[in-house]
């Protein structure tokens, strides 16, 4: 008889447990000569050697199994204790999984070039309107390289910059003060990680979510970055965010040209940084349209009707400024 401890890392055990520890009582009850022993994040076993080393292979297939789908359902048990493909099979096109096992896929033309090109890319520039889901996308995929150990880190910034409205001062520390900026940076991840891996994560700097000012000065190796709101950085700041790409690190910027919330004397460095970058090998474009907005239906109206008005408003500057040109000499 031997003991052994076997700690479970990548996952959430509350998910691999089940609920009121079904899923444990479930293997227990498959593993009948062990005395198995689940706390926190660590399961203790007791019993023969060969049985406890059969016992340990299919905890780490479990293990693996409940990290990519984020989820451990009965079948899935029976199928891989008992050595059987699980019934759960993974789609192509699947990115991630959510924290309730529905699979995140790209869900237009658009977005599935976004994942083609953070494949063949080390450097993407995701451009559309709201809701189209360049930041969504961009995220789902730096979960997968984090989950998949290809990175180390997921490091998510954006500019701290007010949409058209002065806020004053807020309350709090520094994060408290700056984590209204970065709330949907949050609602993407907690979408995608179960809470109590994604606080692990946060605690570990595993994943690091700052305002762009805070990446001055660093060197950023083994991560996915992604910027963003990236159409309310100045020229300096999109220049200073870009030059941090360190080793075998992977940088989506994302942004919307319609919504620009910085002062109308500063040029957007999102606008400039892609006609100064448009032919660097190495760095993709991907634009999205309206086609690719995923969000409610109204949200498509009302980006085309925006788009109806900002295109009356050009061409009736236009008119105007042809009526206004000064009379030649010869005409009087």
């Amino acid at each position: 008889m031997i003991e052994k401890l076997i700690v479970l890392e990548d996952i959430d055990p509350v998910i691999f447990y089940g609920v009121n520890n079904a899923n444990m009582q479930l293997i227990k009850a498959l593993y009948p000569k062990l005395r198995i022993v689940a706390r926190g994040n660590v399961i203790k076993v007791l019993g023969d050697e060969e049985e406890m080393c059969a016992f340990e292979e299919n905890i780490i297939k479990l293990e693996r199994h409940c990290a990519e789908f984020n989820s451990l359902k009965e079948e899935a048990i029976i199928d891989i204790i008992k050595g059987n493909a699980p019934t759960a099979e993974k789609a192509g096109n699947v990115i991630v999984f959510s924290v309730t096992g529905k699979p995140i896929i790209p869900r237009s033309e658009n977005q599935q070039k976004l994942v083609e090109a953070f494949a063949h890319n080390d450097m993407v520039f995701a451009i559309g309107p709201a809701g189209s889901g360049k930041t969504y996308t961009a995220i789902a995929l730096a979960v997968r390289a984090l989950k998949n150990k290809e990175i180390k880190k997921i490091i998510l910034s954006r500019p701290a910059v007010e949409a058209g409205e002065k806020l004053g001062f807020l309350p709090g520390d520094m994060k408290e003060k700056i984590d209204p900026y970065l709330q949907p940076l949050y609602d993407a991840l907690q979408d995608m990680i179960p809470a109590a891996k994604l606080q692990e994560y946060l605690d570990l700097n595993i994943i690091q979510i700052a305002p762009l000012a805070f990446m001055r000065g660093r060197t950023l190796n083994d991560a996915v970055v992604i910027l963003d709101e990236a159409q309310n950085t100045t020229s300096a700041q999109i220049k200073m965010f870009l030059t941090r790409m360190g080793m075998n690190t992977k940088m989506i910027v994302t942004g919307d040209m319609t919504q620009i919330d910085l002062p109308s004397s500063q040029t957007s460095g999102l606008v400039q940084a892609l006609k100064i970058l448009k032919d660097v090998k190495g760095i993709s474009f991907i634009e999205l349209n309206r086609k690719d907005i995923v969000r409610h239906k109204l949200v498509t109206q009302i980006v085309e009707a925006y788009e109806r008005f900002e295109a009356g408003k050009a061409t009736s500057y236009k008119l105007q400024a042809t009526s206004e040109k000064p009379t030649k000499p010869e005409d009087v």
